[in-house]
Protein backbone atom coordinates (compact mmCIF):
# COMPACT_ATOMS: atom_id res chain seq x y z
CA UNK A 1 0.00 0.00 0.00
CA UNK A 2 1.34 3.39 -0.93
CA UNK A 3 0.71 5.46 2.20
CA UNK A 4 2.12 8.57 0.55
CA UNK A 5 -0.63 8.74 -2.10
CA UNK A 6 -3.56 6.79 -0.66
CA UNK A 7 -6.79 8.78 -0.27
CA UNK A 8 -8.40 9.25 3.14
CA UNK A 9 -11.35 7.09 2.05
CA UNK A 10 -9.16 4.23 0.82
CA UNK A 11 -6.92 4.42 3.88
CA UNK A 12 -9.88 4.30 6.25
CA UNK A 13 -11.39 1.35 4.40
CA UNK A 14 -8.08 -0.54 4.59
CA UNK A 15 -7.81 -0.46 8.38
CA UNK A 16 -8.40 -3.74 10.21
CA UNK A 17 -7.79 -5.25 13.62
CA UNK A 18 -6.86 -2.76 16.32
CA UNK A 19 -5.87 0.81 15.58
CA UNK A 20 -4.08 3.58 17.39
CA UNK A 21 -4.92 7.22 16.79
CA UNK A 22 -3.36 9.94 18.94
CA UNK A 23 -4.75 13.43 19.31
CA UNK A 24 -1.88 15.89 19.51
CA UNK A 25 -1.55 19.65 19.78
CA UNK A 26 0.98 19.85 16.94
CA UNK A 27 1.20 17.02 14.40
CA UNK A 28 4.52 18.20 12.95
CA UNK A 29 6.19 18.28 16.38
CA UNK A 30 4.95 14.76 17.16
CA UNK A 31 6.11 13.51 13.73
CA UNK A 32 9.58 14.90 14.40
CA UNK A 33 9.70 13.24 17.82
CA UNK A 34 8.56 9.84 16.51
CA UNK A 35 10.84 9.82 13.47
CA UNK A 36 13.96 11.02 15.31
CA UNK A 37 13.62 8.95 18.49
CA UNK A 38 12.02 5.74 17.22
CA UNK A 39 12.81 5.76 13.50
CA UNK A 40 9.16 5.73 12.47
CA UNK A 41 8.20 6.71 8.95
CA UNK A 42 5.72 9.54 8.36
CA UNK A 43 3.36 9.65 5.39
CA UNK A 44 1.27 12.61 4.23
CA UNK A 45 2.24 14.74 7.24
CA UNK A 46 0.34 18.02 7.47
CA UNK A 47 -0.53 20.34 10.32
CA UNK A 48 -3.67 18.22 10.90
CA UNK A 49 -2.80 14.60 10.12
CA UNK A 50 -0.08 12.02 9.56
CA UNK A 51 0.10 8.31 8.93
CA UNK A 52 2.94 6.81 10.97
CA UNK A 53 4.54 3.40 10.35
CA UNK A 54 6.57 1.48 12.92
CA UNK A 55 7.93 -1.66 11.21
CA UNK A 56 4.74 -3.23 9.76
CA UNK A 57 2.31 -1.42 12.07
CA UNK A 58 0.43 1.74 11.20
CA UNK A 59 -1.04 4.44 13.43
CA UNK A 60 -2.46 7.92 12.93
CA UNK A 61 -1.88 11.36 14.39
CA UNK A 62 -4.65 13.95 14.31
CA UNK A 63 -4.58 17.54 15.49
CA UNK A 64 -7.21 18.73 17.95
CA UNK A 65 -8.81 20.84 15.22
CA UNK A 66 -9.72 17.79 13.19
CA UNK A 67 -11.84 16.51 16.08
CA UNK A 68 -14.30 19.42 16.15
CA UNK A 69 -17.30 17.05 16.26
CA UNK A 70 -15.68 14.11 18.05
CA UNK A 71 -16.86 13.24 21.58
CA UNK A 72 -13.27 12.95 22.87
CA UNK A 73 -12.46 16.61 22.30
CA UNK A 74 -14.35 17.72 25.41
CA UNK A 75 -12.26 15.37 27.54
CA UNK A 76 -8.88 16.77 26.50
CA UNK A 77 -7.11 19.07 28.95
CA UNK A 78 -6.28 22.56 27.70
CA UNK A 79 -2.76 22.23 29.11
CA UNK A 80 -0.61 19.51 30.59
CA UNK A 81 -0.24 15.86 29.80
CA UNK A 82 -2.87 13.97 27.84
CA UNK A 83 -1.65 10.41 27.90
CA UNK A 84 -1.72 9.62 31.62
CA UNK A 85 -2.14 5.91 32.13
CA UNK A 86 -1.36 4.91 28.57
CA UNK A 87 1.87 3.21 27.52
CA UNK A 88 2.69 2.91 23.85
CA UNK A 89 5.14 0.05 23.67
CA UNK A 90 7.66 -0.27 20.86
CA UNK A 91 9.15 -3.73 21.17
CA UNK A 92 11.61 -3.44 18.30
CA UNK A 93 13.51 -0.34 19.43
CA UNK A 94 16.70 -0.48 21.45
CA UNK A 95 16.01 1.46 24.67
CA UNK A 96 19.55 2.76 25.05
CA UNK A 97 19.62 4.11 21.49
CA UNK A 98 16.15 5.63 21.89
CA UNK A 99 17.17 7.30 25.15
CA UNK A 100 20.24 8.84 23.52
CA UNK A 101 18.20 10.15 20.59
CA UNK A 102 15.51 11.48 22.95
CA UNK A 103 18.09 13.31 25.06
CA UNK A 104 19.60 14.80 21.90
CA UNK A 105 16.30 16.51 21.06
CA UNK A 106 15.49 17.46 24.65
CA UNK A 107 12.68 14.94 25.22
CA UNK A 108 11.80 14.00 28.79
CA UNK A 109 13.13 10.63 29.96
CA UNK A 110 10.66 9.49 32.60
CA UNK A 111 12.69 6.37 33.41
CA UNK A 112 16.16 5.67 32.01
CA UNK A 113 16.93 2.34 30.33
CA UNK A 114 16.39 -0.31 32.99
CA UNK A 115 16.49 -4.11 33.04
CA UNK A 116 13.08 -5.30 34.24
CA UNK A 117 12.15 -8.57 35.98
CA UNK A 118 9.72 -9.42 33.16
CA UNK A 119 12.64 -9.99 30.79
CA UNK A 120 12.84 -6.66 28.98
CA UNK A 121 15.15 -3.66 29.02
CA UNK A 122 12.93 -0.57 28.80
CA UNK A 123 13.08 3.21 28.66
CA UNK A 124 10.06 5.47 29.29
CA UNK A 125 10.10 8.64 27.18
CA UNK A 126 7.41 11.32 27.34
CA UNK A 127 6.52 13.32 24.24
CA UNK A 128 5.27 16.91 24.44
CA UNK A 129 1.69 15.63 24.59
CA UNK A 130 2.41 13.50 27.66
CA UNK A 131 2.17 10.09 26.02
CA UNK A 132 4.53 7.50 27.48
CA UNK A 133 6.52 5.83 24.72
CA UNK A 134 8.26 2.67 25.97
CA UNK A 135 11.10 1.35 23.84
CA UNK A 136 12.13 -2.15 24.83
CA UNK A 137 14.02 -5.25 23.85
CA UNK A 138 14.49 -8.67 25.42
CA UNK A 139 17.31 -9.03 27.92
Amino acid sequence: MDYETISAEAFGASLTGMGLNLLVRDVRVEVTFLTKVFGMEAFQPTQDFAIMRYHDQVMQLHSDGTYHSNPLLGLLPEAGARGAGAEIRLYQTDPDDAAARAEAIGAHILQPPTDKPHGLREVYILCDNGYAWVASRPL
